[in-house]
């Protein structure tokens, strides 16, 4: 029996279940059963893990479930960028020999890249040399080079980087490498890589790329080590798809937060501040306290609470969150006061614990609700800071509710709401969500026993179903204390943003020792939900200048009317309606400078103010305003009274 079965393999795939002969591929595996879905594979899960399709199945008394990963889907696509990143790193040690080579991972969120390669040139590269690595690169790719794995002792694969003169991969392997390391080669090609995969079985799938930009960096982003250069790309399945990303590229360039940032004086970053710190400009501010105002309402109406809580704490509080031993990478580092180490807070969900647990509760005081704008810092790497979408401190519009069993499915579906409502108050049409579960490759990463990450998965499907709302379930990408719902939008020209985020958390609760008395009179240990719309403000106001292009509504616009007076004898006339505008609450700049009206209303379409009066001797003998609206021009004259009744609707209604 033994014999037989070490000469078999049972494989699943789909709804099918066959036995085939020891020892096999992937490629094998999927041979016998689905030749078709071979052909349309660039990788595959295996019992859930990713491997190439050349990887040889381990015999294994275990059915093998194998799922292929295709190019039209997310894993696919990541496969595509991670193979070609390697792609671009051997065509650069082809062309200049002697490079060194950092990371080159596959880009996944950032809606600007597919993928970068960090590397030290013999040479500094400059962006003229991207066209000539592009081309060597669909050289190398026409040619089929296959890409190969092998699994070599640490000892010999530190005696072969260390022969390449390659001390950062060597520094690499030393850390991550306990006992055996993944390699990869291109065949025909002078690059090898410590990498997992997968990848593609050759150069030849990949069909559709694109080098797109040349900037510094710093090894594991830190100034004090070596400087190097990151080439960035994007790659597709096809090439139809990769001339849609550049046509929408194109017109996300025009939208650029930060060009915009600075044309509008919305805010800034200064580098002698700190990377990664944003200096909100009065305009920015205004926007800002207009995004405030709206979530104020809205959880006005919903009963919550607002906090505030300190921006550092001791670093015991960590250890007891789990922070400390699952996020220590993302956290500056400890500073000490009076012999006590203490930390800034990456998060603000410990405080909001210590504000539940300063009274006793009982089970008719559940839910408690409390929201914060609360600013947070992490320690992301120079490499990966853009703009406000990656920053180093931000507010995050946060709050924790504390609720009783029962109560998670309302809780939980207000939560929906409340993100539906404000998202679509912004005009976003296309609110997308994901429910991320802790899925069965490494369940070890993860707090918690079995039945209650199973309990509380079903919560929060069961209130997306209750809200009739399609998801997509994502497995592997829960938080490590709880599943989350992530909330994604999709913004004018056609990009998904990650944005909100509700979380069910049963461990903080079991850490903390949280407890209310039931009616029963017993301890009882409550349920934490995290919810965040925005997730950040910083990046959700970065998201908005590039939805909007800059171009506000009118009520968000840090100016909403520009009085224009024709010539200086109006100037009185003007400020005595933008005096009226101001008492009726609008935000208001009266243009009184001695240029010509040509030269002010392009002033005012610059700074993307949604109305213009435009004032003239006519309109101050009938004592109207002659109205111009940014995207409509010239709409007519009308009296203030008519003018300020059409805006008060708009900004009432906060219309888009």
């Amino acid at each position: 029996m033994i014999d037989k079965y070490m000469s078999e393999l049972n494989i699943k795939f789909g709804d099918q279940q066959v036995a085939i002969p020891a020892p096999a591929t992937v490629i094998d595996a999927l041979k016998a059963i689905d030749r078709e879905a071979l052909k349309r594979s660039l990788a595959a899960k295996v019992n859930g893990v990713e491997v190439d399709l050349n990887r040889e199945l381990a015999a294994t008394d275990e059915v093998l479930s194998i799922e292929p990963i295709t190019a039209d889907s997310v894993d696919g696509l990541e496969v595509i960028r991670h193979s070609t990143a390697h792609l671009l790193a051997a065509a650069v040690l082809d062309l200049f020999p002697g490079t060194k080579l950092g990371v080159g991972p596959a880009l996944m969120e950032d809606p600007r890249y597919g993928f970068y390669y960090d590397v030290i040139a013999p040479r500094n590269l400059t962006e003229e040399d991207l066209p000539v690595i592009e081309k060597r690169m669909r050289e190398m790719a026409k040619r089929d080079l296959k890409y190969r794995r092998e699994v070599i002792p640490k000892s010999e694969i530190l005696e072969m980087f260390k022969g390449r003169d390659e001390p950062l991969k060597c520094e690499l392997i030393d850390e991550k490498v306990d006992g055996d390391a993944s390699v990869y080669y291109i065949d025909g090609s002078p690059f090898i890589d410590f990498c997992l995969g997968p990848h593609v079985q050759h150069t030849g799938k990949l069909k559709a790329f694109k080098l797109l930009a040349l900037s510094g960096a710093y090894w594991k982003g830190d100034a004090e080590r070596e400087q190097m250069q990151r080439i960035y790309g994007t790659a597709f399945a096809t090439q139809d798809e990769l001339d849609a990303w550049l046509k929408q590229r194109e017109e996300a360039e025009k939208r650029d937060h930060r060009k915009l940032g600075r044309q509008l004086d919305l805010f800034s970053i200064d580098d002698s501040y700190g990377q990664g710190l944003i200096l909100w400009h009065p305009k920015g501010g205004i926007v800002r306290n207009e995004m405030e105002r709206l979530l104020r309402e809205e959880l006005e109406k919903r009963g919550y609470s607002f906090v505030y809580t300190p921006h550092i704490a001791k670093r015991e509080l960590w250890f007891t969150s789990g922070h400390e031993d699952n996020y220590a990478d993302g956290m500056y580092a400890p500073t000490s006061i009076e012999d006590e180490e203490y930390r800034l807070k990456p998060m603000n969900c410990p405080f909001h614990i210590g504000i539940y647990k300063s009274s006793p509760r009982s089970y008719r005081d559940l839910p408690q609700r409390y929201s914060e704008m609360g600013t947070v810092y992490r320690a992301e790497l120079s490499g990966t800071l853009h703009g406000l979408m990656r920053v180093r401190g931000f507010s995050v519009d946060d709050a924790h509710l504390f609720v009783r069993e029962d109560q998670i499915h309302t809780e939980v579906a207000d939560c929906l709401d409340f993100a539906i409502k404000v998202f679509e108050t912004y005009g976003f049409e296309n609110v997308r969500f994901e429910l991320s579960v802790r899925g069965g490759a490494e369940n070890k990463l993860y707090l918690g026993t079995d039945d209650e990450w199973i309990v509380a998965e079903e919560k929060l499907a069961s209130a997306l179903r209750e809200r009739e709302i399609s998801y997509e379930r994502i497995e592997g990408e829960a938080a490590f204390y709880g599943p989350k719902i992530d909330i994604k939008i999709e913004d004018a020209i056609g990009r998904v943003w990650q944005l909100g985020t509700i979380q069910l958390d049963f461990n903080l609760p079991e850490r903390f020792q949280l407890e209310y008395t039931g009616e029963d009179n017993q301890k009882h240990r409550p349920f934490m939900i995290h919810r965040a719309l925005f997730g950040s403000i910083e990046r959700f106001f970065g998201v908005l200048i590039e939805h909007y292009a800059g171009a506000f509504p009118l009520w968000l616009a840090p100016v909403q009317v520009a009085v224009l007076p024709i010539t200086d004898r109006i100037n009185e006339y003007a400020d005595g309606i933008a005096g009226k505008l101001r008492n009726s609450g609008f935000r208001v700049e009266s243009n009184t400078r001695s240029d010509k009206i040509g030269a002010k209303i392009r002033d005012a379409q610059l700074q993307k103010i949604p109305y213009m009066l435009i004032l003239g001797d006519q309109e101050l003998e009938g004592q109207k305003v002659a109205v111009r609206d940014r995207k409509q021009g010239d709409i007519g004259a009308m009296s203030l009274e008519e003018f300020i009744e059409i805006i008060a609707k708009q900004r009432a209604e906060r219309s888009y």
